[in-house]
């Protein structure tokens, strides 16, 4: 459709290539276009019935001229050269010096897609959509302790044209499906909830081929089951052991963002001025990849057309470098990493993660468990908080177990982890070999923008993190 629409508007690359140029104006360091077109639609199901749905089409066009840290920006949803041009004007307005520079040639690399560039939205038509819910539910009220249901089923579709100054000229064909559920579940007058789900950068197919409908049910009916059994969780300082998978959202939030390329260059992470220096116990091995097949936080190349890579961010407790998109690169006098990411053509590019995880260890869950007598058990996360500058964090575990004599034991409800993400890195002990992706659920806020991302980890132990609870 990207295609379609520049046709129709008559904008070929000639054309385009005169509105980059007339962009880039002397004082202006880098300039780009941000061509987009989107298609997403979302199907709801409540009491066993399809009670709503959206269908959206969006389209536009941002234009962007950067002046070391000035940013020029102005947006169009209309592809019309005209509007296009008045955004341009508008961006380029920094630089009071309006003569024009010279662009690098214009070329298209092809990189290996790190995902089938087809509408997902076309791969179940709407009567198998409904289906798909309702065995959704259907599996779930198998359970008597269930007494609500309610799933959702979401695809997207995105074509992005990037045309950049220096010499790019990139389209990319992203897909994205989700299915989410959610159950409340009733015994003995004790109400409880969980939810589950998943997806990715697939279509609708992923989760028949792999019976997801039935696996996001079971998941949440047994995370809900076990709330009915939680007993309020202890306060105090205790060894806690993170499970794999979707723990990976506290290293995300405490430890990811603090290594993103713009708070590093201004100062303002606790990481700052930290690169070769030991910041973590060395059992922790963390990188952020963007380029694994078909998960969520995956790009073919990020939103400034930069190929993505898998960057280590800490090897062995190292520090070894940040995230950076074009503009922090270039000020910190380094190369960009692909993690130039926008939630859309009306927002500009900043530093983003993609996929961020950490690589296994040596040790296993179960010498993990024995070797805590009396500590914390979580399992799943359901989010927290962390200031950038002293790192400093907060997180709610949903799912949680007491450690007693080296077993696990109850269940308990209430269960908050406080540290701070650099002094918590250093207390790790063990790092297991089972690591584990989430599902394909996370969504990242940063200054107003919303993206998909990726978490992941090995089951881990911290030898001391303050937990916050109901008992004392």
């Amino acid at each position: 459709m990207i295609e379609q629409l520049l046709n129709e508007n008559y904008l070929n690359q000639d054309k385009i290539e005169g509105l980059l140029s007339d962009l880039f104006v002397k004082g202006i360091d880098y300039a780009d276009l941000y061509f987009q077109h989107s298609i997403a639609e979302s199907w709801f199901l409540e009491e066993g019935i399809v009670k709503s749905g959206t269908y959206n089409i969006s389209h536009g066009v941002g234009a962007r001229a950067v002046k070391a840290e000035q940013t020029g920006f102005a947006y169009s949803d209309d592809l019309n050269i005209d509007a296009i041009q008045k955004a341009v004007d508008f961006a380029k307005g920094i630089s009071k010096n309006q003569a024009a520079q010279k662009i690098q040639t214009l070329q298209s690399i092809p990189y290996v897609a790190k995902y089938n560039g087809l509408s997902p939205l076309d791969s179940l038509n709407s009567a198998e959509k409904v289906d798909l819910l309702k065995r959704i539910d259907n599996i779930a009220r198998k359970e008597p302790k269930v007494k609500q249901v309610s799933a959702s089923l979401s695809g997207a579709y995105t074509e992005v044209l990037i045309v950049s100054t220096d010499g790019v000229y990139q389209k990319d064909y992203r897909p994205m499906v989700r299915i989410s559920v959610s159950v409340i579940v009733e015994h003995e007058g004790r109400i409880e909830s969980a939810s589950s789900g998943g997806g990715g950068r697939y279509d609708y197919r992923y989760f028949i081929d792999h019976n997801f409908a039935e696996v996001y049910a079971q998941e949440a009916i047994r995370q809900a089951l076990v709330a009915l059994e939680a007993q309020d969780a202890p306060a105090g300082k205790l060894p806690v052991i993170l499970g794999p998978g979707w723990p990976g959202v506290l290293l995300h939030e405490a430890i990811g963002h603090g290594l993103e390329g713009d708070f590093n260059r201004k100062g303002t992470s606790v990481f700052t001025g930290k690169i070769g220096e030991q910041v973590a116990s060395e059992k922790c091995t963390i990188v952020d990849n963007g380029t694994l097949a078909n998960r969520r936080g995956s790009l073919t190349v990020d939103d400034e057309g930069t190929q993505t890579q898998n960057t280590t961010l800490i090897e062995n407790g190292i520090l070894k470098g940040y995230m950076f998109d074009k503009m922090n690169a270039k000020l910190m006098g380094v190369e960009p990493t692909g993690n130039g990411r926008r939630e859309s053509y009306a927002h500009i590019p900043m530093p983003r993660m993609t996929n961020t995880y950490m690589l296994n260890g040596e040790d296993t869950l179960e010498e993990m468990i024995a070797s805590v007598d009396d500590g914390l058990y979580a399992v799943n996360f359901d989010g927290g908080q962390v200031d950038i500058t002293s790192g400093k964090f907060v997180f709610s575990a949903n799912e949680a177990y007491l450690i007693k004599n080296g077993k696990i034991t109850t269940p308990v409800k209430g269960a908050t982890l406080i540290g701070s993400g650099d002094e918590a890195l250093k207390k790790i002990s063990m790092v297991a070999n089972d690591l584990k992706l989430d599902s394909g659920v996370g969504v990242c806020g940063k200054d107003g923008q919303s993206v998909p991302v990726g978490v992941g980890q090995p089951s881990l132990k911290i030898d001391e993190l303050t937990v916050g609870g109901t008992q004392v």
